[in-house]
């Protein structure tokens, strides 16, 4: 009996190991699809020249050779067309879409096939049978497969640097492909990230970011919020040549869009695997402005100072620090009096004398506000350690008084 119970147990445990190993084996299947596909997205997901594109270039073909022309996809829609109207092509197309032939003149017409690599993408046809006709067709061809390449290379190079700046490439990955593209790998590079008051002028950035910088620069946008350049630098760029940098471009932005614009910029990496990380610190130097140095239109990741590390406390412990240096009160409640008489104090480095003269009161009057301060909360603001605790203290509740606020 105790024979049989242990066959029927060990047949279980062969048929529930069996059925773990398919259920894992289909979890691998399914995991290896999603990675083919996401893969064919990241490099495929766009690279289609626009339809106002084609019509831009085979008007301008057509106002030089005075040749009427038309773009047409592979299934007989017209996609681009200089004539008013362009009628129906369909079942020509589809005849010389089956044809092994290159070129064909059918109807009146010169038909011509743009390829994308080896699939046919598009039908150039241009009108008469003359050999004029021909030529022009095939330039203008010729012209649409250019087309193709150059912004095949373009959307693949933006794909690139996105995936790049969102660390979602392996390290493998980043090399090989970085150099399929053409990208220089250990050039010196730095992010900036422009954020416009309206989203509707981000459309506006890029395009004057795209004529202010030159080609070895990229710009690109991986939300709606912000627009980034990954900046090309030379190798003797100093902190003051890239902050002048900063503010030209700010100053160039301003006067195409006319709007308020907000510049951010992280530190100089000299790999390409590191742009991800500059692009990290311009994206904290800009929440971080916001809080801090809400006045400037240009902030720095290296300027943020003790900020940075504020703007990653979590929000109970600040409640606890203000709590304990303040007791029950926050250093924001105080009236206007007090803490303009605080702010200045700092702005002037404890300096009572520089302090009272661009205050416009007596010496005694501003010992007399600090003696008051030093009574409310036990800190004295002339001494160092005491100014810096108050000094944290503020931008502890400014940062709170920020995140209270936010929109997620």
């Amino acid at each position: 009996m105790n024979r049989k119970i242990r066959e029927r147990i060990r047949d279980d445990l062969v048929k529930m190991s069996n059925s773990l190993f398919f259920f894992w084996l289909k979890c691998i299947k399914l995991i290896v699809i999603l990675g083919v596909l996401w893969h064919q997205y990241l490099y495929w997901g766009e690279n289609m020249i626009s339809n106002q594109i084609l019509q831009t270039t085979i008007e301008g073909l057509k106002g030089i050779t005075r040749i009427e022309l038309s773009v047409i996809d592979p299934e007989g829609k017209v996609l681009a067309s200089t004539l008013k109207d362009p009628g129906d092509f369909e079942s020509a197309v589809a005849a010389f879409t089956d044809s092994p032939a290159d070129s064909q003149e059918m109807q009146g017409y010169q038909f011509f096939k743009v390829y994308d690599e080896i699939q046919l993408e598009y039908i150039l046809v241009a009108q008469g049978s003359s050999e004029d006709s021909f030529m022009v067709g095939k330039i203008a061809a010729f012209q649409i497969q250019n087309l193709l390449i150059a912004y095949k290379e373009r959307f693949d190079k933006d794909n690139f640097i996105k995936n790049l700046l969102l660390d979602n490439l392996l390290l493998v990955d980043i090399y090989s492909r970085a150099k399929k593209l053409h990208i220089q790998t250990d050039a010196s590079r730095i992010v900036f990230l422009v954020e416009a008051e309206n989203v509707k002028d981000n459309t506006a950035i890029e395009a004057s970011l795209n004529t202010l910088c030159n080609q070895a620069d990229f710009v690109t946008a991986v939300d709606e919020t912000n627009i980034i350049l990954v900046k090309d630098l030379h190798d003797g760029d100093s902190r003051k040549d890239i902050e002048k940098i900063a503010k030209s471009l700010w100053q160039g932005l301003k006067k195409e869009t006319g709007g308020n614009l907000r510049i951010s910029y992280g530190t100089v990496v000299k790999e390409i695997k590191e742009v991800s990380k500059s692009y990290k610190e311009a994206k904290m130097a800009l929440d971080v402005g916001k809080i801090f140095f809400d006045s400037r239109n240009v902030v720095a990741y290296s300027e943020l100072g003790i900020g940075r590390l504020i703007y990653q406390l979590p929000i109970p412990l600040c409640k606890m620090f203000i709590k304990e240096i303040f007791g029950g009160k926050s250093p924001d409640e105080f009236d206007e009096e007090t803490l303009t008489t605080i702010y200045k104090f700092f702005e002037n480095n404890l300096n009572v004398s520089e302090t009272s003269r661009q205050l416009f009161i007596h010496r005694n009057t501003l010992v007399y506000r600090l003696d008051k301060l030093q009574k409310m909360t036990g800190l004295d603001l002339r001494v160092f350690e005491d100014a810096i605790t108050f000094k944290i203290a503020l931008m502890v509740v400014k940062y709170m008084r920020y995140m209270e606020n936010y929109d997620y």
